[in-house]
C-alpha cells in the first residue's frame, strides 16, 4: 500500500517501513456511528480519521494534527479537493517567524516539498470556508503525532486513497475532546481513554514541524 508511486507525473516516494506500524497503517476496521456511508469522522485528540462504511465498518487512517486541528469541532462537508494544491503562509506565521516562512510569501507551487502534500480536501459549513483542511505532507514521520502548524495530515499515499474514495459534498464531522474515541465501541460501552490535553500541550512544546494547512 506504501510502495514508490507514479501520481501524474509525480512520483510519490514510499514510506519507510520503520513508520508503518499496524497502528499506523490503513486498514478497515469496526466502527459503530448513524453518519451515512461515505461520512469523513475525524478524531484529533486520538490522531485518527475514519472513512465511514456499510455494516459497522470504515476506514482508518492514522493523522498528523496541527494546532489549527483543534480550531473546528462540529458537521460540515467538503465540497471540493484539489490534485498537489498550492500553498501559501498565513500572516499570522509570516508575523511568528519572518525568516522561515518569508521566502514562501508568495505561495509554494504543488509537488513533494509542498506542506499540503498530494492532495487536499477543504471544508466549509453553513458559514462557507472553515480554513479546515485535510491533506497530504512531505513529512511522514509527522504521522500520528502533534506539532505546531497545520490541521490534519495523512501519509500522501492515505490522502490520494481518501480523496479518490470521497464524493463532493461528502459529509465531514470533527470530534470534540468529550467525543474522542466516538464509535470505536458498540453502542452502550464506554469508549477507551484518549490523549489527554495536557500531552498534546507537551508535545507541541516540544515539536516543530513546518508545515500548514
Amino acid at each position: 500500500m506504501y510502495a514508490s508511486t507514479q501520481d501524474g507525473d509525480i512520483t510519490v516516494p514510499a514510506i519507510p517501513a520503520s513508520l508503518l506500524t499496524e497502528d499506523k497503517a490503513r486498514q478497515v476496521v469496526d466502527y459503530w456511528t448513524d453518519h451515512p456511508v461515505g461520512s469523513i469522522i475525524v478524531d484529533p485528540y486520538a490522531r485518527r480519521l475514519y472513512h465511514v462504511q456499510a455494516d459497522n465498518k470504515a476506514m482508518r487512517y492514522s493523522v498528523g494534527v496541527g494546532a489549527a486541528g483543534f480550531g473546528f469541532a462540529g458537521e460540515a462537508h467538503t465540497p471540493y479537493q484539489r490534485d498537489w494544491p498550492r500553498w501559501t503562509p498565513t500572516d499570522t506565521m509570516l508575523a511568528a517567524n519572518p525568516e522561515h516562512y518569508g521566502p514562501s510569501a508568495e505561495g509554494v507551487e504543488g509537488g513533494l516539498e509542498n506542506p499540503m502534500g498530494a492532495r487536499a480536501l477543504y471544508i466549509h459549513n453553513r458559514g462557507g470556508d472553515t480554513y479546515y483542511r485535510i491533506h497530504g505532507t512531505p513529512d511522514p514521520q509527522s504521522i500520528g503525532t502533534a506539532s505546531s502548524a497545520g490541521c490534519i495530515r495523512l501519509f500522501n499515499h492515505d490522502i490520494i486513497h481518501l480523496a479518490e474514495r470521497t464524493d463532493s459534498m461528502a459529509k465531514v464531522i470533527v470530534l470534540t475532546q468529550a467525543q474522542s474515541g466516538q464509535g470505536t465501541v458498540p453502542p452502550g460501552t464506554a469508549s477507551a481513554p484518549q490523549v489527554s490535553a495536557d500531552q498534546l500541550s507537551n508535545a507541541y512544546a516540544v515539536e516543530d514541524i513546518s508545515s500548514a494547512g
